[in-house]
């Protein structure tokens, strides 16, 4: 049986996959657009979300990519978006399945040494892709783009037994 925390990355890592699907397959006009109270362009959104995961991941297991995704970095297209989200997911539902309520990450960050909870960064990985996540669908969705839904009942839907005979 999973826990509750392990099935919130779970989720988090179905929700980032629907929505990657859902915009690889869109045109400049949308991937360029933006809207105020957002992060910025969408496909500048994704690379965000999924740099930063990179980012908690190392930060949670000291593992740290070969080729770290950077913002500053040109687009780099779906298929590595897509590659990049899944590994730092499935890692981020093994550090959440791991890492127990108490543990202190310790480290340097600009010269200066820190102590933190390691369910800092955990919370605010599940937030920041929750909230990027809706960045790209409050630009594409008043654009006319049918996006799936990825909330928590679409994912129960999509992967109990009910939702997955269903599915086809």
């Amino acid at each position: 049986m999973a826990t509750a925390l392990v099935e919130l990355y779970r989720h988090n890592l179905w929700a980032n996959l629907r929505l990657l699907d859902s915009c690889a397959g869109l045109g400049d006009e949308h991937l360029d657009a933006s809207a105020p109270g957002t992060y910025g362009r969408v496909r500048d959104t994704l690379v965000h979300l999924f740099a930063a995961e990179e980012r908690y991941v190392a930060l949670l297991s000291d593992q740290r990519p070969e080729r770290p995704l950077s913002e500053r970095d040109p687009f780099p297209g779906f298929e590595e978006l897509r590659e990049r989200a899944r590994r730092s997911g499935e890692a981020l539902i093994e550090i959440a399945g791991r890492t127990p309520a108490d543990q202190v990450l310790r480290g340097t960050w600009r010269d200066e040494p820190y102590a933190m909870p390691a369910t800092v960064p955990l919370v605010q990985a599940i937030n920041h892709a929750t909230e990027h996540r809706a960045h790209v669908m409050t630009i594409l969705t008043p654009r006319g783009v049918e996006l799936p839904d990825i909330d928590g009942w679409g994912y129960e839907e999509a992967t109990s037994d009910r939702g997955a005979e269903g599915e086809g």
